[in-house]
């Protein structure tokens, strides 16, 4: 009998460590970044910029950036949400470059030059026609023609890299032609 009782205890203890080591533990927001910062309401694409003068991104990022009156940061990330906001389509399954594409591809190039610390990740999407592998293949050539075009550019290759989402992202999720449009793009992510 006592030893059914020390077995049970055992098993008790033994259950509650692992149960507290499985326990969730709460990281602190980074400043600049979460619902507070207002980055949330953005939308899709936004990076959780800070406020400029150094509330959102550290004085020290700033320096690096080559960024140092509030004015310049201001400007900077005003830019980096535009920069972020504005993607490029593509035609059904196709990866040609047509000349709005270029157009606004032209305006990131002068942006990453004019901010050349900054790097950037191009994402390619699809609509949901096709395979999940026809569309990550589709989805990677298109990230690589507007990374192909902004190195040509003049932009540093170095700081630039693609990304395939396929289809497994999209932005309108209808199942019409005006939703298959939409996810039909090349997106822009900012890292600094």
């Amino acid at each position: 009998m006592r030893h059914r009782s020390l077995l049970g205890l055992l098993l008790l203890v033994g259950l509650m460590a692992v149960g507290s080591g499985c326990a969730k533990s709460t990281v602190p927001p980074q400043a600049g970044f979460g619902p507070e910062s207002g980055a949330a309401a953005e939308g899709y694409g936004a990076g959780g910029y800070g406020k400029a003068g150094g509330a959102g991104l550290e004085d020290a990022r700033w320096r690096e950036l080559g960024l140092n009156s509030e004015a310049e940061q201001t400007e900077f990330l005003a830019k980096a949400q535009r920069f972020e906001n504005e993607d490029i389509y593509f035609d059904y399954d196709a990866y040609t470059l047509s000349e709005p594409a270029k157009r606004i591809l032209d305006e990131k190039a002068a942006f990453l030059k004019r901010y050349p610390k900054v790097k950037v990740t191009v994402e390619g999407h699809c609509d949901e026609r096709g395979t999940t592998e026809y569309n990550l293949a589709l989805g990677e050539r298109r990230a690589n023609s507007a990374l192909q075009y902004l190195s040509n550019s003049g932009v540093d290759r170095s700081n630039l890299t693609t990304l395939s989402y396929g289809k497994e992202r999209p932005l309108a999720t209808s199942h019409d032609e005006s939703s298959w449009a939409k996810n039909r793009r090349a997106h822009f992510v900012l890292n600094y």
